[in-house]
């Protein structure tokens, strides 16, 4: 898996309070994510996690920091265009780039498989029908479903819906792909089938960000490691570092409890 040094996701100083700043959720994360980066985000639970990943595509909207994606800041409601003039930021042109995959996998349960991949390219991009379809279905064949496509949710494993989930992120050929803890409501027979997915993505360079508590997985596929408590990030290295030779007193405790 080749990494490269080009930074994707510039994170400084990021902060997302709550209840006039009682609550901190994130109190000042600073992360550089790279091309090709598999970074993977750990810690306990309420220690700001999943918030930082939403906040990546402002589902969450910080209270304070920068989040410069390919090269705009996407915090700001106004940025300069090619021709130097101030115009509104189109949020939904960069969320476009950045496929995301939940815990829950939210498909359509009226809409077949196939309808539930091929309605975002087809109304957000433009994509014909025949194309759009074309490509679900090889996505669909890469992760073993392709004779579901015409199938229902209600008629699907867990697994084989998360993958779907995973199939309709890909549909809209992202540039990074954020999953917030895509195994941990899944029955766990059924966790294998998904991160072997996941897996596959990571070897073929896909830039990827995962919140999970998969340590295995996390030690075995991320290139980078994220430990976080308390809406800190208080730990960063690879996995070798952070399983093997962790520094801070709470990832140390942390690790005692799962491993």
């Amino acid at each position: 898996m080749e990494i490269r040094d080009e930074v994707l996701i510039s994170v400084h100083d990021l902060k997302k309070y709550y209840n006039k700043g009682v609550i901190k959720a994130l109190d000042g994360v600073t992360v550089d994510i790279n091309k090709g980066d598999v970074m993977v985000v750990i810690g306990p639970s309420g220690s700001g996690k999943s918030t930082f990943l939403r906040s990546l595509n402002l589902m969450e909207h910080p209270t304070g920091g920068t989040i410069v994606f390919d090269g705009v800041d996407i915090t700001k409601k106004k940025i300069r265009n090619a021709e130097g003039q101030w115009v509104k930021l189109d949020i939904d042109k960069h969320r476009q780039k950045m496929g995301m995959v939940f815990q829950h996998f939210n498909l359509f349960p009226h809409m077949t498989i196939m309808d539930n991949i091929i309605l975002a390219p087809i109304r957000v991009k433009g994509i014909s029908k025949a194309d759009a379809e074309k490509k679900a279905l090889e996505l669909l064949n890469r992760v073993g479903l392709a004779d579901r496509a015409n199938a229902y949710p209600i008629q699907l494993s867990g697994g084989q819906k998360q993958r779907v989930a995973i199939v309709r992120a890909l549909a809209m050929e992202p540039q990074v792909m954020l999953f917030d803890e895509p195994t941990s409501a899944l029955d766990p027979e059924m966790v294998g089938e998904v991160l072997d997915v996941m897996k596959e993505l990571a070897h073929e360079g896909m830039t990827m960000v995962v919140v999970t508590h998969e340590m295995g997985f996390a030690r075995e596929v991320g290139n980078r490691v994220l430990f976080m408590a308390d809406g800190r990030l208080l730990e960063e290295g690879t996995p070798s570092e952070i399983f093997g030779s962790p520094k801070n007193a709470r990832l140390q405790d942390f690790l005692r409890k799962v491993l």
